[in-house]
């Protein structure tokens, strides 16, 4: 066995091993405190209701746990089973010119990729999110909306991949730079096409009513100096029971979306309070930060691929017989989850220290007290563990645990003296 190949072993089973021991941790951890309500929320939270808390973690760790391995094995079959060089053999037999090969295995990877997360993602719709009550998704729905995603995938995925692989064909050693330089500006546009064009294809945006709610909303908004372009509910119960509210686009596209779900259970003090949190994010540069975060990352990645896409031993350490700029793509696509697993827990920490920022930023502008009361409403409604591990939590969620946010959100506003800024 190559060596590249036998670390690919090595990385892949220790990720899986520290996925292992962090669900039986959290396993544990679940089960010993199920019976009792954290006292914290004791008067807020129901025994039943954190009991399904419990038990709905509980399944969705199972099921994480069937999918760590089956993307295990999908990797190991698509590499060194040789499950990318039989596909790009059969593409090659075509005859077509190696560009337009390249781009019809990568579409054609993908595609495949999709649908052999179907089963999992069938799983996890119509098994574990019916079984507690969250699914309000249609099969006729679901289908649909993979339909849609494939498209999507083909019709933005396939002029990326040829504009990459051309890149790679005719910029001799410079290519990665330039591929980094298309992709950055390719998520720059989905920032932007996001809530304008693609969220529209599978949700229902309708501007928020007239009334107490939006006045109270705007002023918040006059107050922050936040300008959007609009302020719109989501059909968010179309899919599912959980409520949220995101603000998304940059620019004149920047938009401020509720769940209809999220305004159904919430008081208009409760729905300023998240909103602040949003503004929050917005004021303190989250998304550019992460944008900023993410592109550092990719450029490092780039840089790594061009160093080794010339060099045979990577492809074959890989079971690919053929080098071609497409197969080094794909190939660094896959294995580079591998060798960088750790990189997670660190942008959960960056991820965490911003939904901190952002709750102070809701602290000194709104009602404090309220998002916190808004916060128990949404874990509780959720089906939200309000104590999970704090090891597991650390590695997978990028969000504070309940304790731990409410804790800091309570501390603000001691240090505030206790007062706030009507929502």
């Amino acid at each position: 066995m190559h060596p590249l190949a036998l670390l690919m072993m090595i990385f892949l089973a220790m990720s899986l091993a520290i996925e292992w021991y962090l669900s039986i941790r959290q396993q544990a951890h679940l089960l010993a405190g199920r019976d009792q309500v954290p006292a914290r929320f004791a008067d807020e939270v129901s025994l039943a209701e954190h009991r399904k808390a419990v038990d709905y973690a509980l399944a969705k760790l199972r099921l994480a746990r069937w999918g760590w391995l089956w993307q295990a094995v999908l990797l190991l079959g698509w590499t060194l089973g040789g499950g990318l060089d039989a596909l790009d053999t059969w593409v090659r037999e075509t005859g077509w010119s190696q560009l337009v090969c390249g781009v019809a295995v990568m579409v054609a990877y993908f595609v495949f990729a999709q649908l052999f997360e179907l089963p999992l993602q069938a799983w996890a719709v119509f098994g574990v999110e019916t079984r507690f009550g969250f699914n309000r998704m249609s099969l006729g729905l679901f289908v649909g909306d993979q339909v849609k995603q494939g498209v999507l995938l083909v019709l933005l995925g396939a002029p990326l991949a040829w504009v990459m692989l051309w890149l790679m064909h005719i910029a001799g050693g410079n290519w990665w730079w330039l591929a980094w330089a298309v992709w950055t500006l390719f998520s720059l546009f989905l920032l932007w096409a996001f809530p304008t064009l693609i969220a529209p294809l599978f949700n229902r945006f309708e501007p928020l009513p007239e009334g107490e709610l939006k006045a109270r909303i705007q002023a918040l908004l006059d107050r922050c100096g936040f300008t959007a372009s609009g302020l719109y509910v989501m059909d968010g119960s179309r899919r599912s029971a959980h409520g949220n509210a995101y603000f998304t686009g940059f620019g004149r596209a920047k938009r401020i979306v509720f769940f209809d779900t999220l305004l159904e259970r919430l008081e208009a003090d409760e729905v300023c309070a998240v909103l602040a949190h949003e503004l929050g994010h917005f004021r303190a540069g989250h998304v550019r930060k992460r944008w900023l975060f993410v592109s550092i990352l990719s450029l490092f990645g780039f840089a790594l691929l061009g160093a080794v896409a010339d060099m045979p031993w990577f492809y074959h350490a890989l079971g690919v017989t053929h080098p071609s700029p497409h197969m080094a793509l794909l190939l660094f696509v896959l294995t580079v989850p591998v060798f960088f697993f750790w990189v997670g827990p660190l942008g959960n920490a960056l991820s965490r220290r911003h939904e901190f920022e952002a709750d102070a930023y809701a602290v000194a502008h709104a009602n404090g007290a309220r998002l916190i009361s808004a916060l128990v409403k949404m874990y509780r409604d959720n089906a939200a563990p309000l104590d999970p591990d704090a090891w597991y939590s650390a590695w997978h969620d990028s969000h504070p645990p309940a304790m731990m946010r409410i804790a800091h959100i309570e501390r603000a506003l001691r240090a505030q003296g206790g007062g706030h800024v009507q929502g």
